[in-house]
This record gives structure tokens, C-alpha cells and sequence, in this order.
């Protein structure tokens, strides 16, 4: 009996040690929580005072009040060589006037870009994109079809575009929203007529266009209702379809039905085909483009070649007059500083037209917004409507359409790998 109460009395000894041990260790675990516990808050309360503090220095700060201008481009497709090249305009635009005033602050601008692909079936999400982004106005594009998929998608949501190069005079019909910085179709089209008229004394012409791309087939139509109505006979206005690799049979039948010379408006993707090809069948007629031909790849192809490629375009960038000259030696400057700016730019410094007209749309948006005080997209609107600018490319003022209004253009020749001026050309 005795040795049991022993037992007993060892195993509560040995229990009221172990909960001893337990209630000793239960405020450890609790003190080194708190000593956890009390460094994080420490971290949390620093930030929150940093975030504070950020957010009560942000007035001063240029980047808390911003403005937003969506860039409308292609950067993958048929036309994505060309959209780089205007994009590159708006970027050095940019670069140039960063920022703009409104009611007394300075508003940081900032270019939402987003590549519509090229096709028109792409425009309407890419044109959503940008209001997504809450854009007060738009910049582009490059590739009329694009822009008319687009344009009523900027209407309804009251947004004002600025179309840089898209010369298709249905961009701007029926859409007061739609403003153009360039010349148009009709206007170049005739140009083209008059320039093969008077330089080659041309009679006959055969006319080349891609099916299905607005831009070229209304170039086309454009050039041969002004041929016709000069007295000239078309031989031939044929299309080919997107993805043309052989374009020997459209050649042939230029040279077969006596044509004087061929306009052939295409894409750039399909222009150096035509030259090479051309070339290789001995075709000596010349072939004159669209402003989408000045590009280095068209230069490119009839380097070392005989054929003689003209286009119509709407600057060059030996011009000395007005604000030319200083942007052409401010924008090679930008364009050497940067090798990515290079590549997207043909891997020259070479000024392309449209990296002109992009710079010449950025500004006026700039203006049209200081003009109406506002970020609202109707208030910009109107501002547009009634704007008047002395600009890299020309004076700009936009008509009832909303169209530029413009008189002549710029005939360049492409020879020895680049585009050398050739005359200034009206439609008359």
C-alpha cells in the first residue's frame, strides 16, 4: 500500500513538473509574437507615413496630373513599317512638349499606344483598348481601312483622332470627331495624274491595287478618274489579292496593253516585289506610288535597278523654310541617340514623311487641348475645329470636314538606295 502512495505521489510530481514547463513556455511564445509582431507594425506605420507622404507631395509633382493621348498604329501587319515610322513622330514630339497647361497646372502628357495590326477587322478592340485606357483624344492611323473601321468607335464614345497619314476621304466623312493632318486621295490621286501627264507625257496608264485595301483601291480609282478626265486612256485597273507573291502577269499586261506608265498604290509589304520584279523582266516604264511608298524597304529594292519609282508624299526633309529645318536636325539627333528608335525607323536616320505628320498631329492635339482648357474629348474637338498652327509640314487648319486644307505635295525619286526631292507638284 505504502509503495502505491508512493507511486502516486511521483507520478504528480512528474505531472506537475510537465505543466509547470507548459505554463512557463505558453508566455514565451506569447512575448516573441509580440517581438515578431512589433517590427512588422513598425514597417507597416513606415510605409503608411511614406505613402502619406507621397501622396501629400504629389501636387508638386509634374506626373500627378496627366493627360492622354492614344496612338492608333500599326506595328505588326502589311503597314508596320510605316506605323513605327509615325509613331516615331509622335515619340519625339513628345520629347519635345512633354507636358501642357491647363487652367493654371501643368499636365503631364502621356501616349497610350496600342498596334492595331494593320486590318480593319482589328480596329474596332484596338479602338476600344484606348478608350479603356481614358484617352481625351487620338492620334492615327497609318492605313486608311483601319481608321474607317475605327472612326465611329471614337465618335460614340466622344473622342476626338487626328489621322496622320490615312488619306481615304471616307475617314472623315459623316464623323465630326475625325480631324487629318494630310492631304487626301482625291487630291493625291490627281497630283499622280498631272506629275505622269506633264513628266512623261503620258497617255496610256495601267493601274495596279491590292482587293479589299481601302487606302489603295480608292488611290487607284482617285488617279484614274483625274487620268480620264485629263484626256488619258487607262489600259488596264486591275487588283491583286492580299498574300501576292508573283506579280509578273500584272507586269506583262501592263507592257502588253501600251501603257506609259504604271500607279500602283500598294502596301509596302508588296511595293518591292513589283520593282524587283519588274526590273528582272526588263519593264522600263515607270511606276509611281502612293505616300506609302516612301519607305527604305521601296528605296531599297530599286537600288542598283534602272526603273525609275516616283511617289507623291507630304514633306521632305531637305526643306529649309519654317519650322522644317529645325525639326529635321533635332529628330535625327533623337532618332541616333536611341538604336531601338533606328530600327523602328528603317535602321537610317532618314525623316520619312510621316514621322512628320505623326510629330505635326501630336502638336496639334497638344494645342487643341491648352486651346480648350480641358480634357473633355468634345471640348478638344471644338478646339480643333477652329484651330489654326504653323506646323513642320505647313500651315494647319482644318475645313468643314475636318480635312487639312492643302495645294500641293512633294514628288521624290527613289535612286541609289534613297529618296532624293524631284519637283513640288499641284493638281492642276
Amino acid at each position: 500500500m505504502k509503495k502505491l502512495i508512493a507511486l502516486l505521489l511521483c507520478v504528480l510530481m512528474v505531472l506537475s513538473v510537465f505543466a509547470g514547463c507548459a505554463s512557463q513556455s505558453a508566455p514565451a511564445s506569447s512575448e516573441s509574437s509580440a517581438e515578431a509582431s512589433a517590427p512588422a507594425a513598425s514597417e507597416e506605420t513606415a510605409s503608411s507615413e511614406e505613402a502619406a507622404s507621397s501622396e501629400e507631395a504629389a501636387p508638386a509633382s509634374s506626373g500627378d496630373k496627366v493627360v492622354k493621348i492614344g496612338v492608333f498604329e500599326p506595328q505588326t501587319g502589311d503597314n508596320g513599317a510605316g506605323g513605327k515610322q509615325e509613331i516615331l513622330g509622335m515619340q519625339y514630339a513628345n520629347y519635345v512638349q512633354p507636358s501642357v497647361e491647363i487652367g493654371g497646372e501643368t499636365y503631364e502628357v502621356k501616349l497610350e499606344i496600342v498596334d492595331n495590326r494593320t486590318s480593319a477587322e482589328n480596329g474596332p478592340s484596338a479602338a476600344a483598348e484606348l478608350m479603356n485606357r481614358d484617352v481625351s483624344i487620338v492620334l492615327g492611323s497609318y492605313g486608311s481601312g483601319v481608321s474607317i473601321a475605327a472612326g465611329t468607335y471614337f465618335a460614340n464614345a466622344k473622342i476626338p483622332a487626328i489621322g496622320c497619314s490615312c488619306t481615304n476621304a471616307a475617314v472623315t466623312a459623316g464623323n465630326d470627331y475625325y480631324f487629318r493632318v494630310c492631304f487626301l486621295d482625291p487630291f493625291q490621286g490627281s497630283v499622280m495624274a498631272s506629275f505622269a501627264m506633264e513628266e512623261f507625257g503620258a497617255k496610256k496608264a495601267y493601274v495596279l491595287s491590292m482587293l479589299g485595301d481601302d487606302y489603295t483601291v480608292g488611290l487607284a480609282k482617285n488617279f484614274v478618274k483625274a487620268f480620264e478626265a485629263a484626256g488619258g486612256e487607262i489600259v488596264a485597273d486591275e487588283t491583286f489579292v492580299e498574300g501576292t507573291a508573283d506579280f509578273s502577269a500584272y507586269l506583262n499586261n501592263a507592257v502588253s496593253g501600251g501603257a506609259d506608265v504604271i500607279f500602283a498604290p500598294s502596301a509596302i509589304a508588296y511595293a518591292p516585289q513589283i520593282i524587283e520584279q519588274a526590273s528582272a523582266l526588263g519593264v522600263s516604264l515607270p511606276i509611281l506610288g502612293g505616300d506609302t511608298w516612301e519607305n527604305s524597304a521601296i528605296s531599297d529594292a530599286q537600288n542598283g535597278t534602272d526603273m525609275q519609282v516616283f511617289v507623291s508624299t507630304f514633306f521632305d526633309e531637305n526643306d529649309e523654310s519654317g519650322l522644317a529645318k529645325e525639326f529635321v536636325s533635332g529628330y535625327k539627333a533623337w532618332l541616333n541617340g536611341n538604336s531601338q528608335n533606328l530600327t523602328n525607323n528603317g535602321g537610317n536616320d532618314v525623316v520619312a514623311a510621316v514621322s512628320a505628320l505623326g510629330y505635326d498631329a501630336y502638336m496639334a492635339a497638344v494645342a487643341a487641348i491648352e486651346k480648350a482648357q480641358s480634357t473633355d474629348g468634345t471640348a478638344i474637338r471644338d478646339a480643333l475645329a477652329g484651330l489654326s498652327i504653323d506646323l513642320v509640314t505647313g500651315s494647319l487648319s482644318f475645313d468643314a470636314n475636318g480635312d487639312a486644307v492643302k495645294s500641293t505635295a512633294y514628288i521624290k525619286q527613289a535612286i541609289n538606295g534613297s529618296f532624293q526631292f524631284y519637283k513640288v507638284q499641284s493638281a492642276d
